[in-house]
């Protein structure tokens, strides 16, 4: 086989373009065999063989930077650099990461987990290069879903106005994660099946080059008359009036027209975009024909192209879009708001039941909390429903634009807490400490699946300011639900077990870590209370000071970060009412990246066990824990 004989990008520059082909099918026979066993982004990756191979086979990495959009369709780029061998571990605690990672490899330039970030990545290390006076290229692959993101055309209109050398490649598959929506992608659209434009324009060119001495005004004449046919044949020219040179589109799984669009781009000054068609799934034809569920694929039969799905009780995701259609259907204020994931926040189903009241902004979290503000303004219930991670790119809009308003918004916040497999970019571990400090904003966080239905109810009956509602990347617990379910009072929490001088609070998954740490202690003889504080925000005062009087020890678990999170509301609360010696000790998340990996393991790892709990329960308590189990 070809692939055993590439370590790396170095040993392309031997094969020839025939050879480049039959690579290009092993790479993906490679992916669809190991991405069976691992899960992971399979479509995108299918998507981009021939163009990363193109990439590699023409440019020098790591000399030339590459930066992938978002990065989880860096997978064949990991192939051909040297790290095909690893591939078993991919997305596994301590092996290969699901994105680019710097660690990895010198190869990669740049990590991202989320999108649009490449175009701005690009202008910034073309400018550092120009300044120190190298000569690399830069290379940036983007999405034509990613380039819809604000943060992209910003990056866009620097690029043309700076003038620097840089080829930006446009991965046209017409898919992000969710289908495309919006003007541009519209506008791609026209340019994909105008091909009289490219046709003239090469004639033309053709025409001109066999004038002699083309100069002065004839020139500038030629020029102003390729323009026009520009405007003529293609509505707009929308990247060239950014100030890029056009080029495409060009079939992105042809090896031999990629290899020649790249050789032209890279021979022209200034930046070029150039435009490439792909197919995502490409060679799959399961992932072909259905590219969304197959964007994130968790391991599958190849035969079959069946998911291997744990069995279980429903996902939160599954229990919350079910949820706000039985809400909808009871009020017709309710619309859902998504940038760009309506399948990932489980609202697919709403969208088919409702498709006037589900509002796909394509990937565009600034704009999405925005517009929600406005919708609320004019007296409907928006819910947007967005990841944690996601979230943090609306944090402005979130402040300025609906808190401090005081609007009607309820936050659907997913993938709280740990999220497993896509790692450190993707963790749910920050919203608490960027939005419990923003006034008018209530944040509660369920303990199962029927109490965020109520919290649900909730919050489309609140209607004194914005409401959020957070919850995990996992299964349920398998509670039964509420057929009409009832709202929760605002602020109050929920004793689960009384203790004897010692209460752990905790919120939503780590409830169940909480009780399994009860019943080790309760082994041990020792007593602890434990309460669901459902509402990080407002706190249950009146809780908490009873707590405080009956000279309990406290523990606050989360799954979140320490600084700033739940457990430091606790400690402020105290301190402001002057109680300074009540015992507490928060558990969550330290202050650092973890990496990917299985939640029990990203747990783990930071002490959010049944086990670490006990320990600090002992350590806060040493003289009872002698005593109890016998010590002198």
């Amino acid at each position: 086989m070809l692939l055993d004989q590439i370590s790396g990008p170095k040993d392309l520059k031997e094969l020839n373009v025939a050879q480049l082909e039959e690579l290009a099918g092993e790479i993906r026979q490679f992916l669809i065999q190991k991405l069976s066993v691992t899960g992971g982004h399979l479509a995108p990756n299918l998507g981009v063989v021939e163009l990363t191979l193109a990439m590699h086979f023409l440019f020098h990495s790591p000399d030339d930077k590459f930066i992938f959009d978002v990065g989880h369709q860096s997978y064949v780029h990991k192939i051909l650099t040297g790290r095909m061998e690893q591939f078993d571990t991919l997305r596994k605690y301590k092996g290969l990461c699901g994105f680019v990672k710097r660690s990895e490899s010198e190869h990669d330039v740049w990590e991202a987990g989320h999108s649009s970030t490449s175009l701005s990545a690009a202008m910034g290390m073309a400018l550092a290069r120009d300044l120190k006076g190298d000569d690399n290229r830069v290379v940036a692959v983007i999405g034509d879903g990613a380039l819809t993101g604000g943060m992209a055309l910003e990056a866009l209109n620097h690029i043309g106005h700076e003038k620097r050398n840089m080829i930006v490649i446009l991965n046209d598959n017409e898919m992000s994660i969710a289908p495309n929506v919006g003007a541009l992608h519209h506008y791609l659209g026209k340019i994909r099946t105008d091909r009289h434009y490219q046709k003239a324009k090469d004639e033309l060119q053709h025409l001109l080059n066999k004038i002699p001495a083309i100069g002065g005004k004839l020139a500038k004449t030629a020029e102003r008359f390729k323009d026009s046919l520009k405007y003529l044949l293609v509505s707009g020219i929308l990247f060239e009036q950014f100030g890029l040179t056009y080029l495409g589109p060009v079939d992105g799984h042809d090896i031999d027209g990629l290899l020649d669009i790249l050789k032209q781009a890279d021979s022209m000054p200034g930046p070029v975009l150039v435009h490439v068609i792909t197919v995502k799934g490409k060679g799959y034809s399961p992932a072909e024909a259905d590219s969304h569920k197959w964007h994130g694929a968790s391991p599958y039969k190849i035969e079959s192209g069946q998911m291997v799905k744990a069995v279980g009780p429903p996902m939160y995701t599954k229990v919350f879009g079910d949820m706000l259609i039985q809400l909808a259907e009871q009020d017709e204020r309710v619309v859902a708001v998504t940038p760009a994931m309506p399948g990932g926040s489980g609202l697919l189903d709403f969208a088919e039941k409702f498709p006037n009241r589900m509002i796909d902004v394509g990937i565009a979290e600034q704009h999405a909390a925005t517009l929600s503000a406005a919708l609320a303004l004019e007296g409907l219930k928006p819910v947007f429903a967005v990841y944690s991670t996601f979230l943090q790119r609306a944090y402005d809009q979130v402040v300025h634009d609906i808190c401090r308003q005081n609007l009607n918004v309820v936050f659907a916040i997913d993938r709280a807490g740990f999220v497993g497999p896509d790692g450190e970019t993707h963790q749910g571990v920050y919203d608490i400490s960027f939005l419990r400090h923003v006034p008018n904003l209530v944040i509660m966080m369920p303990k199962d699946e029927n109490e965020l239905r109520r919290m649900m109810k909730t919050a489309i009956d609140y209607n004194d300011g914005p409401i959020a509602v957070r919850y995990p990347r996992i299964n349920g617990v398998g509670v039964e639900l509420d057929a009409h379910p009832e709202p929760l009072p605002i602020g109050k929490w929920e004793w689960l077990r009384e203790g004897e001088g010692n209460v752990i609070l905790a919120i939503g998954p780590m409830i169940g870590v909480a009780e399994e740490a009860a019943d080790l202690m309760k082994r041990e003889g020792a007593l602890v209370g434990i309460v669901n504080a459902r509402f990080i925000k407002p706190l249950d005062e009146e809780m908490l000071l009873a707590i405080a009087e009956q000279g309990n020890r406290i523990i606050v678990l989360e799954e979140g970060a320490e600084l700033g999170g739940f457990g430091s509301s606790v400690l402020e609360f105290y301190s402001r009412k002057g109680l300074y010696e009540v015992p507490v000790r928060i558990i969550g998340v330290p202050d650092l990246y973890v990496e990917h990996g299985s939640i029990e393991q990203q747990r783990e790892e930071v002490g959010l066990t049944a086990e670490h709990v006990a320990a600090e329960l002992r350590a806060m308590n040493p003289r009872r824990m002698k005593r109890v189990t016998g010590q002198a």
